[in-house]
């Protein structure tokens, strides 16, 4: 609540309260703010779980190093979560439509994601959550952000988002029923988007989830993903930069700034302690959180369509899944017999089976993130 006070004092000339006004001063703080918090609870978070014994319990998937793992200490995405909640109450304008969004996504997909660990750690059921019960709360956060999205007046033109690489690159959503009178099937639209803002979200934050297999490679590419949104936020929120780039304004994404610079510094503090070997795992706790988050970012900034290259990591770790199954299953069906595409699904687990160490794919995983996200920055000139 740090803002409202220093706006309040702004009035009395209170030395350094103006500097509150300003997105890159706040942004900065709620960076260092998050790290600082990850990384002085996150060592006491560790210590408390080792005490009480809340490790992780390993699937045998006869991978090289796997068996060490055992016992490592798990639900480590609570320190996430609260690093990233503590600074933008602190820092941010919790009035802004955007940053309410992003807050309930925070704590909703924290909660479902909290349960699934509870019952695999305290209940001692490997499964944890159904997958069933994940994906249903999955699909309520998405209705409820795509009907936020559309049907709030803080939000213009909630139905434009923008397509990469065209000069023209607005699109209307409403284009995909462009034969009906839109007097009176305008809400056809609107459905259409909230199925695609639904699907998004499931997807990005299983995403995250799948990714999170090896040391410190959810968090890494999610801080990639998130700084390359930190971007379009406050080029898009800038009157100055969005008319510079013609790229579209979008009123009050200034906020944007300060809570994705809050999650960069959350997840950047928790790879401190994540990182191979790592002394502490996220579980479903972060990692469909940390998806959720970067996938209504996204949304909100009307990058929805770039999400296939900036989460390109998210997208191969998904689709090597996909795959995997659907040629199982059809050689299954051709041959009598199931073969597979992979050596093992998701990629990572490929190349571990190919003989690579964890660190190695980890940090070319990385690699290819941050050519990702630089040619997604590029979209902004590049048409």
């Amino acid at each position: 609540m740090l803002y409202y006070l220093f706006h309040y004092l702004e009035d009395f000339n209170f030395p350094g309260a103006r500097l509150f006004g300003y997105i890159s001063f706040r942004s900065a703080m709620a960076v260092i703010l998050s790290l600082l918090i990850t990384m002085i609870f996150g060592k006491k978070l560790i210590e408390f779980l080792r005490r009480r014994q809340i490790g992780e319990s390993v699937r045998s998937l006869y991978l090289e190093g796997q068996n060490q793992k055992a016992g490592t200490p798990t639900m480590g995405g609570i320190i996430i979560i609260a690093s990233i909640l503590v600074p933008v109450l602190l820092l941010c304008d919790i009035t802004n439509i955007y940053v309410m969004l992003l807050i309930f996504t925070t704590v909703w997909l924290g909660v479902i994601g909290f349960a699934d660990d509870y019952i695999k750690v305290f209940k001692h059921n490997k499964d944890g959550l159904s997958s069933r019960a994940k994906l249903v709360g999955q699909i309520v956060l998405g209705i409820v952000i795509g009907v936020a999205v559309y049907m709030s007046d803080d939000i213009s033109n909630p139905l434009k988002t923008t397509v990469p690489f065209l000069k023209d690159n607005e699109f209307d959503y409403s284009k995909i029923v462009w034969f009906l009178d839109m007097d009176n099937y305008g809400w056809v639209a609107g459905i259409i988007y909230i199925a695609i803002v639904t699907f998004i979200i499931t997807a990005v934050s299983n995403g995250a989830n799948i990714t999170d297999g090896l040391d410190g490679l959810a968090a890494g590419t999610s801080a990639v993903s998130a700084t390359t949104l930190l971007v379009f936020a406050y080029v898009s929120g800038n009157v100055v930069f969005s008319q510079y780039l013609n790229i579209m304004y979008i009123p009050g994404t200034g906020e944007l700034v300060i809570f994705t610079s809050a999650f960069i510094g959350a997840t950047l503090g928790f790879l401190w302690y994540n990182s191979y070997p790592a002394q502490i795992f996220m579980g479903d706790t972060g990692s469909l959180t940390i998806g959720g988050i970067i996938a209504v970012l996204a949304i909100l900034v009307r990058k929805e369509l770039l999400i296939p290259i900036f989460c390109g990591i998210f997208l191969m770790e998904n689709l090597s899944v996909i795959l995997q199954v659907w040629y199982f299953k059809r050689t299954l069906k051709k041959y009598g017999q199931g073969l597979h595409l992979f050596y093992m699904a998701p990629l990572h687990h490929h190349y571990q089976k190919k003989g690579l160490p964890e660190a190695k794919i980890v940090t070319r995983f990385l690699i290819i993130a941050l050519i990702l996200a630089v040619v997604s920055v590029l979209t902004l000139k590049i048409r």
